[in-house]
Order: C-alpha cells, then sequence, then structure tokens
C-alpha cells in the first residue's frame, strides 16, 4: 500500500468536518495530509490540497489555490486569488500579487550560481509577479527578472530578462512575440495602435513598447 493510498484511505474513513465547515472554523481549508507550519498568515477561503507544505512566516492572501505536492518557502508573499497547479515550488524570494497564476511543475529559482557546498541563503534575490500573470506549465524562471502585470509566459518557456506588462513571451530562453489581454487572448494591433480583446471588447493601446488597457 503506498503512503498516498493510505492517506486517502484514512481521510475517507474519519469523520472530518466539511469543507464548508473547515473553512469556516479556521477561516481556510488545508487536506490532513498537508504541513501548514507555525507563523503563517493565511487568508480566509484558501485551500491547501493534498501533500503541499506551507513554510514558516508565509504571507498568504485570501481565496488561494494549492494543489497537490506544493511547497513554499519561508518569507513568500502571495495575494489574493493566486492558483498554484501540482508540483510547484515557490522559493524564498518570490512575491506574486493578485490573480496570479502559476501552471503545473513550473520552476522559480533563487540564486544565480548556486554550489551545493557554498552556503548562499543570504544571497537569494527577489522575483517580482506582478497582478493577473500567467506561468505555463513546465516554464522556468530565472531569478531577478520581475514579470509584468497580466504577462502570459508559454509552456516550457525559459524567462531570462524582465517581461513588460501584457507581454506574450514563449521558448528558451523566452522571447516576446506578443502582447496579451487580461482575459487571455493575444491582441492584434491595428495602424492607429488600438486593440480589442475578442471576449471582453475591452480596448488596448500601444506606444512603443508599452501597452496598457484603455478606461
Amino acid at each position: 500500500m503506498t503512503d498516498a493510498f493510505f492517506y486517502c484511505k484514512l481521510f475517507e474513513e474519519k469523520k472530518e468536518l466539511s469543507l464548508p465547515d473547515m473553512i469556516q472554523e479556521k477561516g481556510y481549508f488545508a487536506h490532513e495530509t498537508a504541513v501548514v507550519d507555525e507563523g503563517c498568515e493565511i487568508g480566509s477561503g484558501t485551500k491547501i490540497w493534498h501533500f503541499t507544505h506551507i513554510m514558516t512566516n508565509c504571507k498568504i492572501g485570501e481565496n488561494c489555490n494549492f494543489g497537490q505536492n506544493v511547497v513554499v518557502s519561508s518569507g513568500v508573499v502571495l495575494g489574493n486569488n493566486v492558483k498554484v497547479q501540482n508540483n510547484v515550488s515557490i522559493y524564498t524570494g518570490v512575491v506574486c500579487e493578485d490573480d496570479v497564476f502559476l501552471g503545473p511543475s513550473m520552476v522559480f529559482t533563487n540564486v544565480m550560481n548556486p554550489r551545493s557546498a557554498v552556503a548562499r541563503r543570504d544571497q537569494y534575490l527577489e522575483t517580482k509577479v506582478g497582478e493577473g500573470a500567467s506561468i505555463g506549465a513546465n516554464a522556468t524562471i530565472v531569478c531577478g527578472n520581475p514579470i509584468g502585470k497580466f504577462a502570459f509566459i508559454g509552456a516550457g518557456a525559459v524567462v531570462t530578462k524582465e517581461v513588460k506588462d501584457y507581454a506574450l513571451l514563449v521558448g528558451n530562453p523566452a522571447k516576446q512575440i506578443g502582447w496579451m489581454s487580461e482575459y487571455g487572448h493575444r491582441l492584434e494591433f491595428s495602424q492607429n495602435g488600438t486593440a480589442i480583446c475578442p471576449e471582453s471588447k475591452e480596448e488596448y493601446k500601444i506606444e512603443g513598447e508599452r501597452v496598457w488597457k484603455l478606461k
């Protein structure tokens, strides 16, 4: 019998509080196989699923969701409504603003030149992920490169430099190939420098290397 099967069977057999009751009691839900260290700040409505470890001194906002086998290291800061898919490790130095999506098995780093025999805990670099950004499955974010608001990093991309707001990046090393709307659609700009999101119908403007949404 595997450990995973044992814990899932144990959870089925035990009379636990329902999910709504658990959220009401603690403010958030953590599956019984999850480990939540003391000293964390976790917002209401957040859900922490199987075999996930939330380490001490994390600050996690409201209505976040952590999939299976996630690690959130000490000192990480996550905003509201951050979605973390399975098998993601969020290392010390990472800051995610509201509504960030972290795809399955994507990777953060926090040291530029790691060596097993050299301690560099005082050299962790900050990586900030802007509001509404999406990072695709198996993508890698090299530390110290901020990700702009509503940027879209394609699956498997390796980000080695700063990413602009609304930018669409793919490849290894990642290269910008376009711009994305806040609803996740590629923007096609007309000669007058405007574009319309096909889903939200919101209008965007481009000037040089800067894109923003018009009110």
